[in-house]
């Protein structure tokens, strides 16, 4: 029985387990998929002996998605601009390869919901500068997009990592965003607002086009706040599960051998959970 899990600290809130627990049964596949609770300092430890305990690889969330990269002997090209891991596998060598499925999740979800969001080459807003920031970044930039307005609440965390990602990211201040809206094509949040339990996103769509395509990567609630209001006023939406879904893609095929197709009964069995069908 082939074996993986997910590594966090906490990990309890992971919704890993019931998409790949849905895959391997729906696939009929002898296999489990685990949650693993690991407090940071025992995490070179814990993947140290991954494969001695039998996991073919795992997920990994926060907070160890920075260290897994350092750990892992082999990275693919997304984790090292990412700077995080988010899969970990083992390669036929034996040795704990990284990647990270953040970039690929989310815009394959958008091309799947919006494939035609770049056709103009409008510029897109990103609002947020942390880690699921730079991924949907780096797979903006890989898509084509060539003007980036990039805004977040302390401006140092955005212009370092527009230093870091080129020419095509432009740093505007928090206090323009409503402003700056008015030609985009694409609006993204990439923040925690409007999740949950969290402070709501204050933001202002009066000018931002109608036929602007706006894209939450919050999940809980599964119609945030801001898709309501874009929904509302006719823009088109993409939600925040799509991209969870997509991102867990890879590590399974990897793991288990067989690529999973991402399926409205996939998306409605997870919803359930968030109390949102």
């Amino acid at each position: 029985m082939r074996r993986a899990c997910v590594i966090g600290w906490p990990v309890e809130h992971s919704r890993s387990p019931l998409i790949h627990r849905y895959w391997l049964e729906q696939y009929g596949i002898d296999g489990a998929y685990e949650k693993e609770a690991v407090r940071p300092e025992a995490l070179a430890r814990f993947l140290g002996s991954l494969g001695a305990q039998g996991f073919a690889g795992a997920n990994v969330t926060l907070p160890h998605k920075e260290a897994a990269l350092r750990l892992a002997a082999v990275a693919d090209e997304a984790a090292r601009a990412i700077g995080a891991a988010n899969t970990l596998w083992f390669d036929q060598a034996g040795r704990l390869c990284a990647g990270n499925t953040d970039a690929y999740g989310f815009i394959t979800n958008l091309n799947q919901e919006a494939a035609d969001w770049n056709e103009e080459r409008r510029p897109v807003m990103v609002l947020g500068a942390g880690g699921a920031a730079r991924a949907i970044l780096h797979g903006l930039l890989g898509e084509g997009a060539t003007r980036i307005f990039l805004t977040n609440r302390t401006r140092g965390r955005a212009e370092a990592l527009a230093q870091a990602l080129g020419p095509a990211v432009e740093v505007i201040d928090w206090e323009d965003r409503n402003r700056v809206l008015s030609g985009c094509g694409l609006l993204i949040n990439a923040t925690s607002l409007g999740m949950t339990g969290k402070d709501p996103l204050d933001i202002d769509l009066a000018a931002l086009p109608k036929n602007a395509v706006v894209a939450d990567i919050v999940y809980s609630p599964l119609e945030t706040p801001l898709l309501a209001e874009a929904r509302a006023r006719g823009n088109r939406v993409v939600d925040g599960l799509g991209m969870l879904l997509h991102q867990a893609v890879p590590g399974f095929e990897r793991w288990f051998g067989v690529r999973p197709e991402v399926t409205p009964a996939l998306k409605a069995h997870v919803a359930a959970s968030l109390g949102a069908a």
